[in-house]
């Protein structure tokens, strides 16, 4: 059994398209990563984090 007659450039045409959408998507993956990692190791710290909770009573007792 042989391989078929190919058209190199034609198919470099048809696989064109879906090779821009595996590089587009890789690059969004990447993008959507460096922000959650980003978001993920902020420094800021978000409203009640000085606060903590005794175990004892439930109270709320602010840490400095």
């Amino acid at each position: 059994m042989s391989a078929p007659t190919t058209n190199i450039e034609r198919q470099a045409g048809n696989h064109r398209a879906p090779i821009w959408g595996i590089l587009a998507a890789l690059v969004f993956g990447g993008l959507m990563g460096a922000a959650i990692t980003f978001s993920a190791t902020n420094t800021d710290d978000p409203e009640g984090a000085n606060a903590q909770i005794d175990g004892r009573t439930g109270a709320v007792v602010e840490t400095e």
